[in-house]
């Protein structure tokens, strides 16, 4: 008897169907029979049921709603809509970012364009579920929900959320004409519309569908409203903090830091060694490691292997097999005092 009377093509009912449930769903499920073991809630579940119960659920009233069989007429006498694709908005959105102009709403969008009637009957049937929610929530008042109050309260509250992201998916492409049409330059696009998303969530929310107008014009007015703010917004910050963002200051100069720190440590280490002559170098390799790395206090700049050739006599070539060798003395004498250094310190002097 109770099939008979739940609609074939309820939300509620759609909604079982896709998670393979057999029990037709016009209506949310109906309290187990007594001597029948209750299904429990999931964690999940019991975390919604808590948060819907937090806040009262608002919605726009209607008489239609307090009507014999008004469950009936809104969602099961009702002609049914044609859902949106949504698989237009990304490319759409990327095209305004970079300046390929595109018309939205045009039939390479895959938007759906409603009628009145059809924005009416989206509307009622969005804001009977959040009525039934909030049935409950009264109902219920401080106390917390049986299971099968409980999975009631969800499917509504379901149905509620899927009529939403059908009206405001359908919608969309009001956001990227508005944002297109005031682009304001202080305000990235993309910010724009993420402000005018929100000001679309907000306008289903609040239309009232009995009033007899179109939803286009309600929300049009309330994405302009929504751009308008920011655009203030964004002034007064700009005149509170008008130096621009600079990414390379949020950079730490930290390793670069510690890194130069090592390499002077490293070369004072292998100057002292050098100077104090430590590694038992002979007068002309001192000489050259002198002249070739600038330890002279008079030295302006390191000299090269032919300089120094001219200085002491000897070709280029002489001095660099005098400086390699002299070099390795250096490592060898690092290598015994500072295992653990290895041969950073000689190459950080050889940078210098």
């Amino acid at each position: 008897m109770l099939n008979s009377m739940i609609g074939r093509n309820s939300p509620l009912e759609r909604l079982n169907r896709r998670r393979g449930l057999t029990r037709p769903a016009g209506r949310p499920q109906a309290p187990a029979k007594a001597g029948r073991a209750e299904v429990r809630l999931t964690a999940e579940e019991e975390r919604l049921v808590k948060l819907i119960l937090e806040e009262p659920m608002d919605y726009i009233d209607s008489a239609e709603f307090y009507r014999d069989g008004a469950e009936r007429r809104i969602y099961d006498d009702a002609p049914p809509i044609q859902k949106p694709d949504v698989s237009w908005y990304r490319p759409l959105m990327d095209s305004f970012i970079s300046g390929r102009e595109r018309e939205p709403g045009s039939r390479s969008t895959g938007t759906v364009l409603l009628t009145g009637a059809e924005e009416r009957v989206l509307f009622l049937q969005y804001n009977y579920a959040r009525h039934r929610v909030r049935q409950i929530q009264k109902k219920l008042g401080s106390r917390m929900p049986d299971v099968a109050t409980a999975r009631e309260l969800l499917s509504w509250y379901r149905v509620a959320k899927q009529y939403r992201e059908q009206i405001a998916e359908t919608n969309l492409a009001l956001v990227l004409a508005m944002a297109k049409r005031t682009r304001m330059s202080e305000v990235d696009f993309a910010d724009m519309v993420s402000e005018g998303n929100m000001a679309l969530l907000r306008s289903v929310d609040k239309f009232d569908c009995g009033r007899g107008f179109k939803f286009s014009t309600y929300a049009c007015r309330a994405i302009l409203k929504a751009f308008s703010r920011q655009g203030i917004k964004s002034t007064k910050y700009r005149q509170r903090f008008p130096t621009d963002f600079d990414p390379a200051m949020e950079k730490s100069n930290h390793l670069e830091t510690l890194r130069a720190t090592h390499e002077r440590e490293c070369a004072d280490e292998v100057k002292h060694i050098v100077l104090n002559n430590d590694a038992d170098l002979s007068d002309v390799e001192k000489t050259v490691i002198h002249y070739r790395f600038g330890l002279e206090s008079d030295q302006p700049m390191p000299l090269t292997l032919e300089q120094v050739g001219q200085i002491i006599g000897v070709t280029k070539e002489r001095v660099r097999q005098i400086q390699n060798k002299a070099l390795e003395k250096i490592r060898i004498a690092l290598e015994e005092t500072y295992p653990e250094q290895g041969e950073e310190p000689l190459e950080a002097v050889s940078e210098n």
